[in-house]
């Protein structure tokens, strides 16, 4: 008598959601970190390419190279420069950008939510706005420079200038952009005209106005370096300005550099802050990711 082997079915092992999730995190923290090391690489070969470049082949003293810079960086974090503390230079820079940005900003979101909301004042005032936008920044730099001399007001004026635009129409397309129905349905229900405004102009414009301060910060920061190199006596913008004057290539690069890292660091605030506000905002795309 034959005994057969008999096969139990295979059941399949169905995922947990704490599977999937999990699974989900590792993929995310692999990405992250392919991400990473593929930066570095990148910064690597570029830093490393530009040392030996400018050590076999270039003139260092017109193109200077990672290592001198470097030098640079150590010598006025250690020992300040020739005009006092880094520290003080950068503080000064870092200032007049901040209370520009903060002015340049508030009126940008106000003129653009007002006109953006005011077909009949955006068609009086256009042409007057479009030719203030024309005005080249560096001229007008100039000119607060002779009006308001060498100290902070000059150069909070460059930034207002360089922000306000740069703010005012993202406000005023995210005014134009709101959905119209939703300002009927709420007139309807008796909502005032600043009702309506704070409720559902300025939630719906949020996502452009934040938008937009991204690269504002940027634009503030090269307000106040631009208005620093027409005339200054202390900042970033004027240390840049004096490494030009004594063919300080490695000195330039230094200040470029950390007004840099200023940047980088005013986006990471601003990036907190705007996922902070935009929190209620659903994610449009799953599949998408923040670099």
């Amino acid at each position: 008598m034959s005994h057969e082997t008999l096969t139990a079915p295979v059941v399949p092992v169905m995922e947990t959601e704490a599977d999937i999730l999990n699974k989900q995190r590792r993929a995310n923290a692999k990405r992250k970190r392919n991400i990473w090391a593929l930066r570095a690489a990148i910064l690597v070969v570029w830093l490393g390419s530009w040392e030996l470049t400018a050590t076999l082949w270039i003139d260092p003293f017109f193109y200077s190279k990672p290592s001198a810079i470097w030098l640079r960086l150590v010598e006025w974090f250690t020992q300040g420069t020739d005009f006092g503390s880094i520290w003080y230079q950068l503080l000064v820079t870092v200032e007049e950008a901040v209370i520009g940005f903060a002015i340049g900003a508030v009126a940008g979101v106000l003129f653009g939510v007002v006109l953006g909301r005011s077909q009949y004042l955006a068609d009086v005032l256009a042409p007057f706005i479009k030719a203030a936008n024309a005005l080249p920044r560096i001229v007008l730099a100039a000119l607060f420079f002779i009006w308001f001399g060498l100290g902070l007001s000059s150069k909070v004026a460059t930034v207002v200038v360089l922000v306000f635009f740069a703010v005012f129409f993202n406000a005023f397309t995210g005014a134009r952009e709101v959905d119209r129905n939703l300002i009927d349905n709420a007139r309807i229900l008796g909502a005032s005209r600043w009702q309506v405004l704070t409720t559902i102009v300025l939630p719906s414009a949020t996502s452009w106005i934040l938008s937009s301060l991204h690269v504002a910060f940027g634009f503030a920061l090269i307000g106040a370096v631009v208005g620093e190199y027409t005339g200054a006596k202390a900042g970033l913008g004027f240390l840049i300005a004096n490494a030009q004057g004594t063919f300080d290539s490695a000195g330039i690069y230094a200040g470029m550099l950390i007004i840099t890292v200023v940047a980088l660091f005013a986006e990471w605030g601003i990036g907190r802050l705007e996922h902070k506000l935009l929190r209620w905002r659903p994610n449009m795309s799953a599949s998408s990711a923040q670099i």
